[in-house]
Parts: C-alpha cells; structure tokens; sequence
C-alpha cells in the first residue's frame, strides 16, 4: 500500500527505538532479559506494526496495526517511568524519551485518523 519509510510516523519510530536502544545500554546485566528487553521490544513494535501494516491491501488493516503501534507506545512509556524510579535512567533522560513517546503516540492517533476516513469510502 504505502513505502513505509517515507511515513514521518515510521520515521520517528524508527528514531525512538534507536534512542531507547541507546539508553537501556547501560541498564545492569541482570535486566538483560526484563526490563531492558521489554523496552526494546515495546519501542521496536511501533515501527515494526507501521511497516507491516503498511504491507496490507487496506486501509482498515493498516489502521488496525496503526492501534497496536499505539499501544505499544503506551507500554514503552510506562516502561519508562519504571526505569526512571529505578534509577536506570536519569530523570532528565526519561523525560526526553517520555515526551518523544508522547509526540509519536499523538502523530500515531491523527495518521489513524486520516487513514479512517481513507477506509470509509
């Protein structure tokens, strides 16, 4: 249906999860299969679901991984309050993440949107 990777949207999933990759690095050994893994996961999952949405022959598929790619960003952000009162990340540093979260969860709910009236014609 769509090059996914000229979706702004892709593009700044694609963005969050290398952030959230770069900053659960230092994250201690013991989280390597918690928290940490969880983090990328749920990051990498928002990208993921826009391109294989995108890969669909509708546009009520594409929204349909559109919600996922939201819900996924509402596990991450959750995941990021954790790891902030953890110690894992500073506050500063979850703050900038949580907000770059914030920012793609709304641009996720405004594509879904166009993509709705797309799918209703």
């Amino acid at each position: 249906m769509f090059d996914f990777r000229k979706l702004i949207v892709w593009q700044e999933g694609h963005q969050l999860t290398l952030a959230v990759y770069q900053a659960t690095r230092p994250f201690p050994k013991e989280e390597l299969f918690g928290l940490t893994s969880q983090m990328r996961r749920s990051a990498a999952s928002i990208p993921h679901n826009i391109a294989e949405g995108c890969g669909r022959n509708s546009y009520a598929e594409l929204a349909r991984f559109v919600t996922i790619s939201m819900g996924s960003a509402s596990e991450l952000e959750t995941q990021l309050l954790l790891a902030k009162d953890l110690l894992y990340l500073s506050a500063p540093e979850a703050e900038v993440l949580t907000q770059h979260c914030s920012r793609l969860r709304r641009m996720l709910q405004a594509f879904q949107t166009k993509i709705k009236q797309y799918a209703d014609r």
